[in-house]
């Protein structure tokens, strides 16, 4: 299927490994250009190299913390003009409330809540006035099946989801569309710092985290690329008439999985 997004520009945060790598890559293979976001120089660098070479595409880099307003705005002004923000640089650790202190929830949202909050109202209105634009941002099933265990990213993720909805509830009368994903739990690095936080926790072993696995749908977590493709997708004009709604990938977890 043809998305129809060969030279649309995307910007990706997060976008050194795990989801944000995997959307990166997905965008490429639709002939997009990237603009690829995040913390992690090295592996931006890498990252953009490698699809330059195998899909023929642009990727800049910008190695930044949005946590800093002064780093935000700098990827805005590099950045240019943007047609489809991917937001999903996030790393809200996990913990029950007696574990995370204020400190600690605070720096979470800094990057999770208000980074995605942040960076979207600047885009927006970039996309705003150049009349088009898509907004994607990628949030978390936690922020409808709530854990105790990891609290500070339930509750963050229950406030993006409303963000999402409240915003993209309107924005096609800007003919700008804001979709959310909520991915479950998902194969990357993260996941398994998570899980391994759980396993010392609850077994006193972090070496045990893959016990939390056998219970999944498929006896896995999703792939990376599973929630990218998503992305592409709605990023795409195949998905045209869908805003201010969001897409839970998590193998059926949520709505109920024994």
């Amino acid at each position: 299927m043809d998305l129809h997004l060969r030279g649309k520009r995307v910007l990706i945060t997060g976008a050194s490994k795990g989801i944000g790598a995997a959307a990166a890559e997905a965008f490429a293979e639709e002939g997009c250009h990237l603009v690829l976001a995040a913390r992690s120089g090295d592996a931006l660098k890498a990252l953009a190299e490698r699809l330059r070479s195998a899909h023929q595409i642009d990727a800049t880099i910008a190695v930044v913390d949005l946590r800093k307003p002064e780093d935000t705005a700098r990827l805005v002004r590099d950045a240019g003009d943007i047609d489809i923000l991917v937001n999903n640089a996030g790393d809200i650790p996990g913990g029950s409330i007696d574990k995370i202190d204020e400190s600690t929830w605070r720096h979470a949202w800094e990057l999770k809540v208000f980074g995605y909050i942040n960076l979207t109202r600047l885009i927006y209105a970039q996309m705003k006035a150049r009349g088009h634009g898509v907004i994607v941002n990628d949030i978390g099933a936690a922020g409808e099946k709530f854990d105790a265990n990891y609290i500070c990213g339930s509750a963050g993720n229950a406030a993006l989801m409303a963000f999402t909805r409240a915003l993209g509830g309107k924005s096609l009368a800007d003919n700008i569309r804001v979709v959310g994903i909520n991915p479950g739990p998902v194969g990357t690095d993260r996941h398994v710092t998570l899980l391994k936080t759980r396993a010392k926790s609850q077994f006193g072993d972090e070496s045990r985290y893959r016990e939390f696995q056998k219970g999944f749908p498929l006896g896995r977590p999703a792939h990376a690329r599973e929630i990218g493709d998503l992305m592409a997708f709605l990023a795409s004009d195949r998905s045209g008439y869908t805003s201010g709604v969001i897409f839970t990938v998590d193998g059926g977890l949520t709505a109920g999985w024994a």
